[in-house]
């Protein structure tokens, strides 16, 4: 099975609620590259697919974080399938339709210069991060407070420029779990699983 067979079938099992299904056709549609779309430029999933795979992976390790039982017993994080569905393999739409692939010049390993291509950043939509995942999910569906809340802060501390925003991001951790909760799957999925750390690990 593929990442984009098992990210349809996932959703299409998890995610009813109204608008899902015309929210799913724009993905698979010519006017989006989510299936194909990279996740990052240089480090986590920098290769075609790798923004599904890393969808994929940050809903793994979400259902793995919230099935512990402390997590609803202590915590009291206790969330419907289709939530921990739509916030992990939606949490990072903003990356659709982002990055574009380049040419630049580079030496091979006979020293001689060839062009070899790259992804940058071609932002359309500049309208943050986790809040235009919120923005084009919310053109299809409904979002509960809590969910737009997850994603809309599942970058957690990382993203948080000033005194501010890292208040902002302390404050949606406490009034919401869930996004302290996707923030942990997506922190594993990067780095663990297919970031940085994994590649020092292979060598």
């Amino acid at each position: 099975m593929t990442a984009k067979d098992e990210f349809i079938q996932i959703y299409q099992e998890k995610i009813q609620r109204t608008g899902a299904q015309r929210l799913l056709d724009y993905l698979t549609s010519e006017a989006s590259d989510f299936f194909t779309a990279p996740s990052s430029t240089r480090f986590h999933g920098a290769c075609e697919g790798g923004l599904v795979q890393h969808s994929l992976n940050v809903y793994h390790c979400l259902t793995d974080y919230l099935s512990r039982p402390r997590t609803k017993e202590i915590y009291h994080m206790d969330y419907s399938e289709e939530t921990i569905a739509l916030v992990a393999l939606l949490h990072d739409l903003c990356k659709m339709n982002f990055y574009v692939v380049d040419y630049r010049n580079a030496k091979n390993a006979k020293g001689a210069w060839e062009k070899v291509p790259y992804y940058r950043i071609d932002d359309q939509l500049p309208y943050g991060h986790g809040e235009k995942s919120v923005y084009i999910i919310s053109g299809y569906m409904r979002l509960s407070r809590e969910e737009a809340f997850a994603i809309r802060y599942h970058m957690g501390f990382s993203n948080a420029a000033n005194s501010e925003q890292i208040n902002n991001v302390g404050k949606a951790f406490e009034l919401f779990p869930l996004a302290f909760a996707l923030n942990v799957a997506d922190m594993e999925a990067t780095y663990y699983l297919e970031g940085i750390l994994k590649q020092d690990k292979s060598n």
